[in-house]
C-alpha cells in the first residue's frame, strides 16, 4: 500500500461514505444544536417524501429544527410503497424483498429517530433461492459458514477460494460497521492499515476482486447472483458496494417489513408529523429559490413560496439541477462531473393476484431465476429489452408470513431488470395520456415472463391469476420523477462509487442530497444513510459555523 497515494479529494469522499454509515456522535450533535440558538431560525425544506427524505426529516423534526417536506404523490415512500387492486381484495408490494436491519447501521438509524420500535420484521425463510440450468440452492439466513459448506458441494475444487471470497466480505462489512461504532473518526495515514479490506477493494470491480478467489466461470455466476440489486453486472460494479453488502446480508440476515414497505414509510412520516414538522402530499417544487448564491426556499408548482434556511433534496440530482435551479447557481467544473454519470438500470415488474393459496405448494419467498448465461449477457440483454430470455426474479410474499393475503390467495411478484431504450418510444405519446400501444406492448411483456414463472417454477400459474397489474421504466419516471426511471439513482460505477461516490453537500450553499442519486446509493440502507448525512452535514454547517 502506497500512502503517498491517498488523495485529499479520496479522504475527504471517505468522511463523507463514513459519515453516512456512523452512529451519531449524540455528543457533538448537541454542541451544535447549542451553538445554534434557536432551532425555529433553520426553516428546512426536504423536496420529496422517499426514503432518504423522510430519514433526513425525522432526523431534523426530532432535533426541533422546523421542517416540512414536499411530496407530489399522494403517499408517502417514493419506492418504498404499496398499492391495491380489485377493490382492496388485493394489495401489492412495489419495491421491498428483503432488507438488512438488524444489528447494523440500517437499524441503529431506525433507533436514533424512533422508528425501529414501530414496525414489525419478519426475517425471510432464507437470503434468497437460486434456480440455474444446473444447480437449485437456498442461502441459509446467518450462517456465512453453512453457505460455505452449500456451495463447497457443488464446486469442492474450489473450496478454498469459496471460503476466502465470502470471509473477505464478511470482513468488509465488518470493517464498515467497525468504522460506524467509531463514529467515522479515523486517522488518514493510518486507514490502510485500520481498515485493510475496505482500503484494498476501492478501486476494484466486483470481478476483478472474485477472480483473486474462484476460477469456475459457473461458480463465479452463482457467487455473483445478487448483482442485480446493485444495478451493474461484476464488470463494472464497485467490489466494494457489493461485497459490504452482500456480506451484511450473509451475517445480519434479510428481512420484510410486515404490512409492506409502506409500513416503514408510514412510520417515518408519522415521526416527522408527531414531532413538529410538516408534510405536504400532491405538491409539487417548481424551483429551488437561490440568493446570493445561497438557497432560500422552494416556489411550489401552483406559485406558493416556501422560505428555508436549507433545501435537502430527495428528488434526482439530475431533476434538481437541470429543472429546479438557475444554470448559474451551480458551477460548471460541477456540472460537467455530473454529466459523465449515467442514470442506473430500470425495472419491468408484474403483480398477480392469484385465486388460490400456493404457499406450501412452491419453497422459498425470493427466488432468482438464472439464464445461465451469467450476469453480462443478462445486463446486455437487459438493456436492449431481452424479456424472453434473460434473468428473473419471483417473490412469493405468502410464504413470508400467514396473512400476507387474504384467505384462499396468494401475492406474486415478478420482476426483472429493464433498460430505458425498449419504452424510449412510447415516451412521449405515454407523456400526453395516448397509451394504448403502450399498454398493448407491456401485457405482452407481462404475458412473457408469466409464462417463463410457470415453466420454471409454477405450473398452471397463467389459469391461477385473478388480477395482473405490471410497471415499466415509464411507471418509474411517472410516479418518482427519476430520469429513465432509474431505481437505484445513479449507477455504482467504478468513477462514482465508495470514495469517488457524489457526496451530499452540493457547491451551492444550503443545498443538500438525500436520494440513492448521492452518497452511499441506493438500495433500503442505502437510502438511510444518505438522509442520516445529509442531516449531520446540515448540523456541522450551522453548529460548527455559528
Amino acid at each position: 500500500m502506497h500512502l503517498k497515494s491517498i488523495s485529499r479529494r479520496s479522504f475527504l469522499t471517505i468522511s463523507a461514505m463514513t459519515a453516512a454509515s456512523l452512529t451519531l456522535n449524540w455528543n457533538q450533535i448537541e454542541a451544535y444544536a447549542e451553538k445554534m440558538g434557536s432551532k425555529s431560525d433553520y426553516p428546512t425544506v426536504v423536496i420529496g417524501a422517499g426514503l432518504g427524505g423522510l430519514v433526513c426529516g425525522a432526523y431534523l423534526a426530532r432535533q426541533g429544527v422546523p421542517v416540512t417536506i414536499v411530496e407530489q404523490h399522494h403517499i408517502p415512500g417514493g419506492y418504498a410503497t404499496a398499492f391495491d387492486r380489485a377493490g382492496g381484495r388485493f394489495n401489492f408490494e412495489v419495491s421491498l424483498h428483503g432488507t438488512a436491519i438488524h444489528d447494523n447501521g440500517a437499524a441503529r438509524i431506525l433507533r436514533e429517530i424512533g422508528v425501529l420500535d414501530k414496525i414489525e420484521l419478519v426475517t425471510l425463510p432464507e437470503v434468497y433461492r437460486l434456480i440455474t440450468p444446473k444447480l437449485d440452492i437456498a442461502v441459509p439466513q446467518r450462517d456465512p459458514e453453512a453457505y460455505v459448506d452449500l456451495l463447497v458441494q457443488y464446486f469442492p475444487d474450489e473450496a478454498t477460494g469459496i471460503r476466502g471470497f465470502i470471509r473477505e466480505m464478511l470482513t468488509i462489512s465488518k470493517e464498515v460497521d467497525t468504522l460506524s461504532r467509531n463514529k467515522g473518526r479515523f486517522f488518514k495515514l493510518l486507514f490502510p492499515f485500520q481498515y485493510p479490506s475496505m482500503w484494498k477493494v476501492r478501486n476494484k470491480t466486483l470481478s476483478s476482486l472474485l477472480k483473486e478467489y474462484v476460477r469456475d466461470a459457473e461458480l463465479q455466476h452463482v457467487m455473483t447472483a445478487l448483482w442485480g440489486y446493485y444495478g451493474l453486472p461484476p464488470s463494472r460494479l464497485s467490489a466494494f458496494y457489493y461485497a459490504n453488502a452482500t456480506g451484511d446480508y450473509l451475517q445480519n440476515g434479510s428481512y420484510y417489513i410486515k404490512g409492506r414497505s409502506q409500513s416503514l414509510s408510514d412510520a417515518l412520516a408519522d415521526v416527522i408529523e408527531q414531532s413538529g414538522g410538516k408534510i405536504l402530499y400532491d405538491t409539487r417544487v417548481e424551483k429551488i429559490r437561490i440568493e446570493n448564491g445561497t438557497a432560500c426556499g422552494v416556489l411550489l408548482e401552483e406559485g406558493q413560496e416556501i422560505q428555508a434556511r436549507a433545501v435537502v433534496s430527495n428528488a434526482s440530482v439530475p431533476v434538481t439541477l437541470g429543472r429546479m435551479l438557475p444554470r448559474d447557481a451551480v458551477p460548471e467544473d460541477y456540472r460537467n462531473a455530473l454529466a459523465g454519470y449515467k442514470p442506473s438500470i430500470s425495472s419491468f415488474i408484474v403483480w398477480l393476484g392469484l385465486n388460490r393459496d400456493i404457499s406450501r405448494r412452491i419453497k422459498s419467498f425470493g427466488i432468482h431465476v438464472a439464464s445461465g448465461r451469467g450476469p453480462e449477457v443478462d445486463y446486455r440483454s437487459a438493456l436492449q429489452g431481452g424479456i424472453e430470455d434473460q434473468s428473473f426474479t419471483v417473490c412469493i410474499y405468502d410464504n413470508l408470513y400467514a396473512g400476507y393475503s387474504n384467505p384462499g390467495t396468494s401475492t406474486l411478484q415478478l420482476l426483472a431488470l429493464c433498460g430505458y431504450e425498449p419504452w424510449r418510444r412510447f415516451e412521449k405519446e405515454y407523456a400526453k395520456g395516448d397509451k394504448t400501444a403502450y399498454h398493448g406492448e407491456k401485457k405482452r411483456w407481462a404475458e412473457i415472463l408469466v409464462k417463463r414463472a410457470e415453466k420454471n417454477l409454477i405450473p398452471g400459474l397463467s389459469d391461477m391469476i385473478d388480477v395482473m397489474d405490471a410497471a415499466t421504466p415509464l411507471t418509474n419516471w411517472r410516479y418518482t420523477g427519476n430520469p429513465e426511471g432509474a431505481i437505484y439513482g445513479f449507477e455504482q460505477s467504478m468513477d462514482n462509487a465508495f470514495m469517488k461516490r457524489l457526496g451530499n453537500r452540493t457547491p451551492v450553499k444550503g443545498l443538500y442530497f438525500a436520494s440513492a442519486w448521492g452518497n452511499p446509493g441506493g438500495g433500503y440502507g442505502g437510502v438511510f444513510r444518505g438522509g442520516q448525512s445529509a442531516f449531520l452535514s446540515l448540523m456541522e454547517d450551522w453548529g460548527g459555523s455559528s
